[in-house]
């Protein structure tokens, strides 16, 4: 079956998110990702701001703090956002081709045979030079930006999912985002397409 959902993980600072944007763009196919907070901000009733700092990161306390959130009615925010993202998501899907960077959408979609899960990844230090020349991070220290937000990733990822940020195994291609580069990277992930 022919791939018409591609779904884009990524350590921080990896392109990843450029990466999907112009894969969308040469395919012809709606990507969302802010566009996924601006919709999210419609259904939830939560901030834009809020999300997009809860949306898709664990608390600072990790698994542990999740775990011990306080709960109105059995949920938290967190949840709250985690149920209406996956609907998002699913019906996102279903109204036609798209290309969806993060907030588990490779999970959520790990079921569609028509859903090509991609994860892009790099080294510390060619993130750490990407985002000191991309988002302006002080060159003094970017590796521990890249670390702390990977870990909430991650942990967020472990949560909802109970599966492992990254495992190659969850994915049908990894790709080295910075011995590739940005450019081979979206002509390979659209050869798969």
């Amino acid at each position: 079956m022919k791939n018409r959902i591609i779904t884009i993980s990524r350590e921080f600072g990896s392109g990843g998110r450029t990466i999907g944007k112009e894969v969308a763009r040469q395919l012809g196919i709606p990507c969302y990702d802010q566009e996924l907070l601006e919709k999210l901000a419609e259904e939830s009733g939560f901030s834009r701001d809020y999300l997009r700092e809860q949306g898709e990161y664990a608390g600072e306390k990790g698994l542990f703090g999740l775990s011990l959130a306080p709960r109105t009615y059995g949920l938290t925010n967190q949840d709250q956002i985690w149920k209406i993202q996956y609907d998002l998501i699913c019906r996102l899907a279903e109204e036609g081709p798209c290309v969806i960077v993060g907030r588990c959408a490779d999970y959520i979609l790990r079921d569609r045979a028509d859903c090509l899960r991609v994860f892009i990844h790099a080294s510390l230090e060619k993130r750490a030079e990407r985002i000191v020349r991309e988002y302006g991070e002080r060159p003094e220290s970017p590796e521990q930006r890249l670390r702390d937000k990977d870990k909430r990733r991650a942990t967020y990822y472990r949560f909802y999912t109970d599966m492992k940020w990254g495992r190659a195994q969850n994915y049908h291609i990894s790709l080295d985002s910075g011995e590739l580069g940005l450019d081979r990277c979206v002509d390979l992930i659209k050869q798969l397409y």
